[in-house]
């Protein structure tokens, strides 16, 4: 009973979706996806909100999730951390955009007793905990990088996402790059069958199943530790650095060349400065707005959305710990938002 229950409640929520969509005025636009990018997000589309009178409904529900309901038309724009894969582009079947929107430091978050915040974790060291390798917190390949640290003798709980996630498909393409044993075994995805571990929905389930459970480790977004105060690792980098996530290494992460569709991860930076661990989220629409018996002046009122998030939305980035978009990365995002059609001419002049 309980699982019909569960099953009658995603229809429900489907439904929803489709007949708000339709329902919708104009003054209202729909998005779904990243939880990565929800604080940005929320505190943008409030000030766009006070400015304009557009609401922006968004739904945090992780970046598989957004980027099946851009699939299903039921929302304005997905939302997602990881670009499109292979199967998802075939699936919506039509051209479809990346318009960048910020990147940030996903982070090795933990749960430890005693002062032990930024303890250093190395790149062989944070493939072996999630393969299950390692499993206790004072094994010694963690110790040597930390003299003078209390770590107690706990064994490790790892987490992970149980959802579709872009941050775990940062995640992933960075342990496939340091470790030739994760991508034999594991690969890179938004969605992988995980070695070890317990699974939580968002980054803020991660975050909670680590803030709840001593011993505990997980992957999120900078701000979901900061906010649940939760001690957080250094990160050796592909230099032999130690570097603390923070505004200023992702920003360093990020100083790289874009390619013209936006589409790059910035895991293993080259950037001697740079987090190991950081990436875009994107905004993902439709390249042609005329779709679901769409207006057009519903499909201008998100393209101008859109714009102001890459223009005037950034002055939020940097007090939230996200980088805002270098100079390059915007370019690009405008041309990317300037190719968006109705009927086959362009919205945005």
């Amino acid at each position: 009973m309980k699982k019909i229950t569960q099953i009658l409640s995603i229809i429900l929520v489907t439904v929803g979706f489709m007949s708000s969509t339709k329902a919708q005025d104009d003054k209202t636009l729909l998005g779904a996806g990243s939880t990565f990018i929800y604080p940005f997000f929320s505190k943008t589309f409030s000030q766009y909100n006070a400015k304009t009178g557009i609401q922006v409904n968004y739904q945090s529900i992780g970046s598989g999730g957004g980027i099946l309901q851009l699939t299903n038309k039921t929302v304005d724009f997905g939302a997602s951390d990881g670009p499109l894969n292979e199967e998802q582009t075939k699936k919506i079947g039509v051209p479809v955009l990346h318009i960048p929107m910020a990147s940030g430091a996903v982070v090795l978050t933990y749960n430890l007793p005693g002062n032990n915040n930024g303890i250093v974790l190395t790149p062989d060291v944070i493939a072996d905990i999630f393969l299950g390798k390692i499993t206790k917190w004072n094994d010694p390949r963690i110790v040597s990088k930390n003299k003078g640290v209390n770590i107690p003798a706990f064994p490790i709980l790892v987490t992970h996402r149980s959802d579709g996630s872009g941050t775990t498909a940062i995640f992933t393409n960075y342990l496939s790059k340091v470790s030739p044993e994760w991508k034999t075994k594991v690969g890179a995805g938004g969605a992988v069958n995980w070695p070890v571990g317990l699974g939580g929905k968002g980054n803020e389930g991660v975050s909670g199943l680590v803030k709840q459970t001593p011993g505990a480790i997980g992957y999120v977004e900078l701000i979901y530790s900061l906010q649940n105060k939760l001690d957080y690792a250094k990160v050796v980098n592909k230099k032999g650095k130690v570097i603390a996530p923070s505004l200023a290494s992702v920003t360093a992460a990020g100083n790289v060349k874009m390619p013209e569709d936006s589409k790059i991860f910035l895991t293993d930076t080259d950037a001697a400065d740079g987090y190991s661990i950081a990436g875009f989220t994107w905004a993902i629409i439709y390249k042609e707005q005329n779709y679901n018996s769409r207006s057009a002046d519903r499909a201008k009122k998100l393209l101008t959305l859109l714009w102001w998030n890459i223009h005037e939305g950034q002055q939020f980035a940097a007090p939230l710990n996200y980088a805002p978009l270098s100079k390059e990365a915007l370019k690009i995002a405008e041309k990317i938002l300037k190719s968006a059609t109705y009927n086959g001419k362009p919205i945005l002049k």
